[in-house]
């Protein structure tokens, strides 16, 4: 599921030994490495939603600019709170990213910021100057 979702060869960086699987009425519902939860999967889809250990693995697996919208410095510390990214704030996207798809928040030198669920498609994120472009499901602190 991680090599569909994100892209060829995640699964690797994203699991790596010694993964824990929660897992409740015989379905898997989180994944934890040690005392860190990696990710949960949603019950209505069966998609990987990362936490911040999961997204910082999917980060270091990914080639920039893959799954990545780029914020302006002004954003940047706003967004690692857990704030909404607004279109008027994206500096760079992947043109290649589809709206309700998980995506990597970074700023301009590709530090991971937050993760979260994209609402616009990537060249609309850059077209578009109001409204939100990617809802952030965790910020990362610092920025």
């Amino acid at each position: 599921m991680a090599d569909y979702q994100f892209d060829k060869g995640v699964r690797h960086g994203l699991f790596p030994g010694g993964i824990q699987v929660l897992r409740t009425r015989g379905r898997v519902r989180q994944v934890w490495l040690g005392s860190d939860i990696l990710c949960t999967i949603r019950a209505s889809d069966g998609l990987i939603v990362p936490n911040r250990k999961g997204a910082e693995l999917i980060h270091a697996a990914l080639k920039y600019p893959r799954l990545r919208v780029v914020v302006t410095d002004a954003a940047a510390p706003f967004v690692a709170r857990g704030r909404t990214v607004f279109a008027k704030h994206v500096a760079k996207a992947d043109p290649e990213i589809r709206p309700a798809e998980e995506v990597l928040i970074v700023d301009g030198r590709d530090r991971l910021l937050a993760s979260g669920k994209a609402l616009l498609n990537g060249e609309e994120m850059l077209a578009f100057k109001v409204g939100k472009a990617v809802k952030v499901r965790r910020g990362f602190g610092g920025g």
